[in-house]
Formats: structure tokens, C-alpha cells, sequence
């Protein structure tokens, strides 16, 4: 699996979306992404990715997009 597919893969299993509501996908736009989803949702991206997101990350971590951002200006990972 890609790295693409990962993440996407993660959003459809934490936040229970479909393919089509990612893109404009944004933190508490959504039932599920609540705190505690937005928690799980960043363990889960950490657990796939192995890596450790700093505290500032994980706050500006608001929506499907600026996810994208964050991986790959702050940890190399490429989407």
C-alpha cells in the first residue's frame, strides 16, 4: 500500500468517511471528529507512519488537507 492509500485508509477506519468526503474533510466536520477521534486519529497516523507528532502538529493537524501538509513538510513523508 501507498502512502496515500495508508492515510486515506486510516481516515475510513477512525472516522468512518467515505473516498468522497475526504478532501474537504476537517476537524470536527464530521460526527466522529471529535477530540477523542482527533486522538485516535493521530495515533493511528503515528502508529502507520512510525513516527512521534510533536504537540504543535497535532493541534494544527485540522483537517484531511493540512494532514497531507503536515506529514511531508514536518516528517519527509510524501502523500
Amino acid at each position: 500500500m501507498v502512502n496515500i492509500e495508508t492515510y486515506n485508509q486510516i481516515f475510513f477506519d477512525v472516522l468512518s468517511v467515505k473516498e468522497d468526503e475526504l478532501s474537504d474533510l476537517t476537524y470536527q466536520g464530521t460526527e466522529l471528529w471529535d477530540s477523542v477521534g482527533h486522538m485516535a486519529l493521530i495515533a493511528a497516523i503515528e502508529d502507520a507512519f512510525d513516527i512521534m507528532m510533536e504537540t504543535d502538529d497535532i493541534i494544527n493537524f485540522s483537517s484531511y488537507k493540512k494532514g497531507i501538509d503536515i506529514l511531508k513538510d514536518n516528517y519527509g513523508i510524501e502523500l
